[in-house]
């Protein structure tokens, strides 16, 4: 039989017409071969591959704010972002860069041991391995330490995890985590959030190893009493090693620590409660979210994470009322602005999102931007942006032998060469259009190390240091904006040294690197095979 005509919808939905008219045919032929009782988990995603991704709306540049410099040209031109979000002022001493997987690993670990009140982790999963057991037993050590002292009865660790990568194979992160919940009840609290788009049919069918493409928990917050990391690091030993990714330490910032600990509990609260017999339940009043009705829960779930963002922005506004002695930011110390930035589309709420196409926006002739991501795969929002506006951009990306999916098996295997497709398609862009020398592409390269990379550095016209980062979870792609649970923050300094870290470790992941040329698509490594471009549409959505 040919292929069924939702199928045929979907491929004319996301390819060209001409690329469409041969997959269909490619299509018609395997359907036809194919007995009618072995369905293909793939078509189970059409209703999700057939979404369709909106151009961006044309934003006018505010005025005054190109060439901005100093505290009222910062306040001037970044100001706008205390309108949407919270506005934390934070001093840039207390800020720190970390640049290894080493130090993010060994912060962490010091950190966990000596908190008093409250360890916070939320990450994608916690993996299996021995780097991840002493994580757990530094937790383990800090919960027995607070029993048996006086003076921190009171340590609560509460550890956030996506369901569908948190619960895959038979030990797995719910399994290294349950001892510290049976034997910590009261002080331990594991949430595995799950996506609303995994359910009925779908959930039934999608094979455990890719159930997660159709949507997860991507936040990665390590909080430890009033001091918390920011970054894109997962808990896996490889995050821990040998896999390039960027982090952040501020320390002694209750209040940027409150709002993620708040943020981190009420994603927790609209999760699924691990319970010491490992079974999960949900709060009680909660909706379910893949066995009640999914509107409901996505607008409950709004409600509680929206309350935490609304509420921090409107105090910190009466804050800076009450301390502001003059227009701009504060003079001495509190030189740093922290902004939050949440993405969550599932349920409604598209901060980031919102933020990143006005930076992007906003970016004038003389501004440079450096942009990063492990997984280079710009939505056409963002990708319109970069070669619509007048700023110069670095932008930096895996080169093959690093993506993370370098030599995996089956379909995984073949996400490289997807990425290189979608480099060429990029640069070809930027060729076409005569903006070569605005625009550059590079590659990371680094033997038996992957790169996880990803945010911004932003140079305003005539400054030698970057006074604007971000950095977190997303990716700036498809999924990023659309499917998974992300947080970043903006930080806008005028600290001098604060902007030398920033400067510092732009340059060390650039310094590995190598520009992108007519020629680097020419060399035999980077052949593209036709079926790979032809589900290159496909793994832009999902990975």
């Amino acid at each position: 039989m040919a292929a069924p005509m939702t199928w045929r919808r979907l491929v004319h939905s996301v390819y060209s017409p001409a690329i469409a008219g041969v997959f269909c045919r490619i299509s018609d032929r395997l359907f036809r071969a194919q007995d009618r009782r072995r369905g293909s988990a793939v078509l189970l995603l059409a209703p999700l591959l057939a979404e369709t991704e909106p151009a961006p709306r044309h934003a006018s540049r505010p005025t005054g704010s190109a060439g901005a410099q100093g505290s009222d040209g910062l306040c001037t031109h970044f100001g706008w972002m205390a309108e949407q979000v919270p506005a934390f002022l934070v001093p840039g001493a207390h800020v720190k860069i970390l640049t290894s997987p080493d130090q993010f690993y060994q912060a962490m670990k010091a950190r966990i041991r000596t908190a008093q009140r409250r360890v916070v982790m939320a990450s994608l999963y916690l993996g299996t391995g021995q780097l991840e057991q002493e994580l757990v037993d530094c937790m383990e050590e800090a919960l027995q330490h607070s029993n048996e002292n006086s003076c921190s009865p009171d340590l609560k660790v509460s550890v956030l995890l996506d369901y569908t990568r948190g619960s895959r194979g038979q030990i797995n992160s719910r399994t290294m985590l349950l001892p510290l919940l049976q034997r910590f009840a009261s002080q331990m609290r594991v949430s595995l959030y799950h996506t609303p788009d995994l359910r009925g049919l779908l959930r039934l069918l999608v094979p455990q190893r890719f159930n997660e493409t159709i949507g997860v928990q991507h936040i990665k917050v390590y909080l430890f009493d009033d001091s918390i990391i920011i970054s894109g690091a997962n808990l896996s030993d490889s995050y821990f090693t040998n896999r390039q990714d960027r982090y952040v330490l501020l320390e002694n910032c209750g209040e940027v620590a409150d709002f993620f600990s708040d943020l981190a509990e009420a994603v927790g609260d609209i999760s699924l409660q691990l319970q010491p017999d490992n079974s999960v339940t949900m709060l009680e009043g909660m909706v379910h979210p893949y066995k009640g009705n999914r509107q409901e829960f996505s607008a409950v779930a709004r409600k509680r994470i929206m309350e935490v963002v609304s509420s921090a922005r409107m105090r910190q506004q009466l804050l800076q009322q009450r301390s502001r002695g003059e227009e701009g930011m504060s003079e001495g110390e509190e030189d740093t602005w922290v902004f939050p930035l949440v993405q969550m589309k599932p349920l409604g709420i598209r901060v980031d999102e919102q933020v990143t196409q006005r930076l992007l926006t906003d970016a004038g002739p003389d501004s440079t931007v450096y942009l990063t991501s492990g997984y280079f795969n710009l939505t056409r929002a963002y990708m319109q942006l970069v070669l619509g506006t007048g700023a110069s951009y670095r932008i930096l990306t895996a080169s093959p032998e690093v993506n993370g999916f370098f030599g995996a098996k089956g379909v995984a295997g073949a996400i490289p060469a997807a990425y290189i497709h979608i480099a060429r398609q990029f640069y070809n862009q930027v060729c076409q259009l005569g903006q070569q020398e605005r625009v550059h592409l590079h590659e990371y390269h680094r033997p038996q190390w992957t790169f996880h990379a990803k945010g911004l550095w932003y140079y305003l016209q005539g400054q030698g240091r970057p006074c604007l980062t971000l950095i977190g979870s997303p990716n700036f792609g498809y999924r990023s904006v659309h499917r998974d649970l992300e947080a970043q923050i903006a930080i806008v300094t005028e600290n001098e040294a604060l902007q030398s870290q920033l400067q510092e470790e732009q340059e060390m992941l650039y310094r590995r690197s190598t520009e992108v040329s007519d020629s680097t698509f020419q060399q035999p490594d980077r052949y593209v095979k036709l079926w790979v471009k032809l589900v290159t549409p496909l793994i832009k959505n999902f990975f």
